[in-house]
Order: structure tokens, then C-alpha cells, then sequence
């Protein structure tokens, strides 16, 4: 049997691939397996006590069986859209209507349409990529182009830092003095500018001078800037650090239900100008019909009386910085013993992962990773995440591997022993 072009680029080994059969793979075999690897968010009994009052509350009133026997327009769950308007013109005092904002199969198909919307061939005869301003970046962008991958970053600038008074963590930052001068944005090659924030994987949080640096880089260039809010402001706002949230007709705002605790719902909503909101419209009739509306019948309500928000504020971010300084503890203490200094661990600024680096790691991460699968421990291999430039001399991306933060102390405290045991293993045979 034969695949198109289409079909063999879809159906190859890809990063995002690995990633989610190894999370399904662990949770259907029933084997332990110390899961750090994936990204599914946490089970916070507060958090679903709600989602399980909801769901009754909308079986009881007819909602949950409306919102499954019935389409939706391409644009979405009309009250979920009326409720987010309403909620972003409340909350930030934006000019936003229901033509603002469209609905999604969950944000990475969001980002399917965005990236071949943007980047690719055009009728002028010019092909464009989308700009990512650093990298790592997250791991399901890189293969979404329909066509072959458009996508060029810059490595980022590599600061030491501190973290509540302690040594061995660094921070990511943009490189403007490259980023600014690139020759694509001068000759037109740049379809729209992309980030993710907070950074999965790095759990790096772009500063509010950096987002409106990014800004200005954009407009000046007349392409759009798109904000990937998957872990961001304002649900599930897990961010540690001060940030702000801005918005208009240039910038488009991606978020996602799934980190609040509700990834089966595949729910991803777009703020964006009504130009792109007809645009991704067109796309979801083409593509699925209409979006799935269970989740905006769960979500709407919840976005309507303010809960939403408030189980952010109170429950989901102070959860995650917890647990950030659990792993971060566990990491200090099995890396200790003459392994100090093979440790290097990104400043726990958001997100529900911590970032690694091993300087001068003797093994590349990808074996690291498979070491660590064969002895029951899933982590992420870092090198996928450096999307848009040629690593071949780039050692740092064979240096670092991602882990999820979201399981408990048991599982985090065995999976990061077996992560310091196979480090020190990985150094010793070199040595």
C-alpha cells in the first residue's frame, strides 16, 4: 500500500508521537512506570470535585445531552464563545466580541491550522516560515507543517541564576541582537512569530519587556505574533513568576481546557482577529465538521460564574509550584555526592515540567532516555525541542531532557533516582 507525500510525513517517527505513545503505552500496560515523561496535568481533588459537581449539574439540566446530540457551527459552542468574550472584555477590558474568538479540537489543532495558515507557499510566489524566537520550544509544533517543516528559531542566550538562594540553575533568553537582524524578516520570509508561555519545556516565562519587544518585531514587520497560553493566563495560570497578559487585532492568543484538568475534552480556543476566527472556521468544517462541544458545555458555566479563574488562582498554581519545589529538592538531594555539577536545572517559572541540562553529558539525551524506559522511567529526550535550526553543533541539545512534575512524591522521588544513578553510570564509563 502507498501514502502520499501527505501520508508519509504524517505517519513517520516524530517527537510528539513518541511522546504520546509512550504516555499511552504506560497507562493502558498496567506496569509501574515511574511517569515523568508525559504531559498529562495532575489529578487535584479540589479541582475535579468541581469538574464532578458540573458534570452532574449539566446531566441534571439537560446540558451535557444537548451539547452531545447536537453539531455545533464551525466556529464553535456558541455559549462557550458568549462566556469567553464576555469573561476577556470583564477581566483585561479588551474590545472583544463573539467574531473574536473560535473554538478548537484542543490547541494542537489550533496550531495545525495557525502554522499552514501562516507559513508555507503563498500566491505571490514567496514561501514563509513561522518564527520562533528561541528554542527549545514545544515539541508538537515541529511537524505540523502540511509540507515540509517551515520553521526557524534562534538558540537562546544561557544565563546562570539562582533560585531561592541556591546555585546550579540557569534561565533561557531571547537573543535580540540576533533575532532583530535575521535576513528572513528583512526579506519577507517570516509568515508569523510564535511563542509559547510559560515555554513547555523549559518552564521559562518570556519577561513582559521580552512579549512587548516581540510585539513591536512583529507589527514593525506586519506579520502576526502567536501566544501558545496552553499553561499560561489566564486558566490554568500556572506561572510563578510577575507577568502580564496583553491583546489586539495583531496578536493571537491560543489557550487550551487541558491543563486545567480536562485534556479528554479536546477544547482549544483561538483569540484572534475576525479575519483569522472566519479562517479557522472554515477549517474546522472542513476538518472535523464542527468542534467538539462537551467540553464548552462543561467549561461555559464555569467561565460564566468565575470559577474557572478562581480554582486557577487558589488551587491548580499554587499545586504546580509545590510540586516545582518538591522535584527541585529531589533533584538537589540525589544529585549530591560529586554529581553537583552535572546538573543544571531551568529557573521553575511556570508550566508542569522541569528542564535538565547535563553539561557535557557523555551519552546523547536520546539514550539517556531509553536507558531510563528500559528500567521504568519515562522522561523526554530533549533534542525535539530545538525546533528551526541545525543542532549538529549544538551540543547543548543532546544535553537536556524534560520531566513532568505533575505525579506524586513517590513517583517523583524513584524516577529522579533513577535519572542521578544512570547520569553518574553515563560519566563514570566515559571516565
Amino acid at each position: 500500500m502507498q501514502f502520499s507525500r501527505f501520508g508519509q510525513k504524517f505517519t513517520r517517527q516524530s517527537g510528539i508521537l513518541q511522546l504520546m505513545d509512550d504516555l499511552g503505552r504506560a497507562l493502558s500496560e498496567g506496569r509501574p512506570v515511574n511517569m515523568l515523561g508525559g504531559g498529562n496535568p495532575a489529578h487535584i481533588p479540589a479541582v475535579e470535585q468541581v469538574f464532578a459537581d458540573t458534570l452532574r449539574q449539566i446531566a441534571a439540566d439537560g446540558a451535557a445531552v444537548e451539547s452531545l446530540s447536537n453539531y455545533s457551527t464551525p466556529q464553535g459552542d456558541a455559549r462557550l464563545i458568549a462566556a469567553l468574550a464576555a469573561y476577556f472584555r470583564r477581566r483585561y477590558g479588551w474590545d472583544v466580541t463573539e467574531q473574536n474568538i473560535a473554538l478548537t479540537n484542543g490547541s494542537q489543532n489550533a496550531f495545525f491550522y495557525l502554522f499552514n495558515l501562516f507559513g508555507g507557499e503563498f500566491d505571490d510566489g514567496s514561501d514563509k516560515s513561522i518564527l520562533l524566537p528561541l528554542s527549545p520550544e514545544y515539541i508538537g509544533y515541529a511537524d505540523a507543517h502540511i509540507g515540509a517543516p517551515r520553521f526557524l528559531s534562534v538558540p537562546p542566550l544561557i544565563e546562570n541564576a539562582e533560585h531561592n538562594g541556591q546555585s546550579g540553575f540557569f534561565k533561557y533568553r531571547i537573543d535580540f541582537a540576533v533575532l532583530e537582524n535575521l535576513p528572513a524578516l528583512r526579506e519577507g520570509k517570516i509568515g508569523a512569530i510564535c511563542c509559547s508561555r510559560p515555554t513547555n519545556p523549559s518552564g521559562n516565562v518570556l519577561t513582559d519587556g521580552e512579549m512587548a519587544r516581540l510585539d513591536a518585531l512583529a507589527r514593525a514587520h506586519r506579520v502576526p505574533l502567536i501566544i501558545d497560553n496552553a499553561y499560561g493566563m489566564p486558566f490554568p495560570d500556572i506561572i510563578h513568576v510577575p507577568a502580564r497578559l496583553d491583546w489586539h487585532d495583531n496578536i493571537i492568543l491560543c489557550f487550551s481546557l487541558s491543563k486545567t484538568g480536562l485534556p479528554g475534552v479536546r477544547t482549544g480556543i483561538v483569540l484572534a482577529a475576525p479575519e483569522v476566527v472566519r479562517a479557522i472556521a472554515s477549517l474546522n468544517a472542513i476538518t472535523n465538521l464542527a468542534p467538539t462541544r462537551f467540553g464548552a458545555a462543561v467549561a461555559a458555566p464555569l467561565i460564566e460564574s468565575g470559577t474557572l479563574q478562581q480554582l486557577s488562582e487558589r488551587e491548580i498554581q499554587p499545586f504546580y509550584q509545590k510540586q516545582a519545589e518538591l522535584a527541585v529538592s529531589l533533584l538537589k538531594k540525589h544529585f549530591s555526592d560529586g554529581l553537583e555539577s552535572s546538573l543544571k536545572i531551568h529557573l521553575p517559572e511556570g508550566a508542569i515540567f522541569l528542564w535538565l541540562w547535563f553539561p557535557r553529558l557523555p551519552v546523547p539525551a536520546q539514550t539517556l532516555y531509553q536507558r531510563l524506559k528500559a528500567r521504568g522511567t519515562l522522561v523526554i529526550p530533549g533534542e525535539p525541542f530545538f525546533i528551526g535550526f541545525d543542532t549538529a553543533n549544538y551540543p547543548h541539545a543532546r544535553e537536556c531532557i524534560r520531566i513532568s512534575i505533575a505525579q506524586n512524591e513517590a513517583t517523583l522521588d524513584q524516577g529522579i533516582a533513577a535519572i542521578a544513578e544512570e547520569v553518574r553510570k553515563a560519566f563514570a564509563g566515559a571516565a
